[in-house]
């Protein structure tokens, strides 16, 4: 049986149709048809993905061109090489998976996804209560892009967010965004950062809120920092115009006022 054909019957086995083939591949449909009618065939990248979609080997996804390339060549040894070729390149890009048989709300509790394909498909990204890959969604997780409860990765989500972007109820960052946010830049309703715009609170260099501590603040309220200010010069800026506000929060504010400078 030809490629073109073992590919036709597997994804008609899993009852999909050449639209959504091509939406687990991340290609056109009219790549998946070329396949289907032979007139082209996949790049390995693809085959790789294709054997971990049906549950076959790559082996016996070409294992046709293999057997014409032996009787050609009338050479064992080539096709042998070419088929360990084949699995050793497979193995580096599918990197490492794994998913604990222990779950929880119906998730594995723990769930990891490496791969060098850069930023993965939807099969490879971890899902799990706890989250590791180059892409990851958990109640904690950890990867290059992260959503979770808790996030961490360049590009994180969650409720508590840390990253290089992190946007969350709480945020760390480069880039910081939520309504707690701290960051070289921050955005939030409490913003602390270089540069700090916050809809109530902003301290920074640069600080812009309705109440604001800073080198250059702009606000309705504002306190700037001239030749330094103490902890707890800020913390009594702060307090009267906000004297319910959390005290964590007005500590961690009034050491961001004092020492970023």
């Amino acid at each position: 049986m030809e490629f073109s054909e073992k590919l036709m019957a597997l994804r008609r086995r899993e009852g999909l149709s050449q639209e959504q083939l091509a939406d687990r591949l991340g290609v056109t449909r009219q790549s998946v048809s070329k396949w289907e009618s032979g007139a082209a065939m996949p790049e390995l990248v693809k085959l790789i993905s294709m054997s971990e979609l049906f549950g076959v080997s790559i082996d016996y996804l070409v294992k046709n061109q293999m057997e014409e390339l032996e009787e050609v060549t009338g050479c064992l040894t080539e096709t042998t090489r070419l088929e360990e070729k084949v699995d050793d390149l497979a193995k580096y890009f599918r990197g490492y998976a794994y998913d604990s048989e222990t779950r929880l709300f119906g998730l594995p509790l723990v769930s990891v996804r490496f791969t060098r394909r850069g930023f993965p498909g939807r099969d490879g990204v971890a899902k799990g209560v706890i989250a590791i890959g180059n892409a990851a969604v958990g109640v904690v997780a950890i990867g290059a892009a992260g959503v979770g409860v808790f996030s961490l990765g360049a590009f994180s989500v969650g409720v508590l967010s840390i990253g290089a972007l992190a946007v969350g109820t709480v945020s760390l960052g480069a880039i910081a965004v939520g309504i707690l946010a701290f960051g070289s830049a921050a955005v939030g309703v409490y913003a602390g950062g270089v540069a700090a715009v916050g809809q109530k609170i902003a301290v920074g260099i640069a600080a812009l809120g309705e109440t604001a501590v800073g080198q250059d603040a702009s606000g309705q309220n504002i306190l700037l920092w001239s030749d330094g200010l103490t902890c707890a010069q800020v913390e009594a800026f702060l307090r009267e115009h906000y004297p319910n506000l959390w005290y964590p929060l007005l500590r961690i504010l009034s050491f961001w006022g004092t020492y970023i400078h």
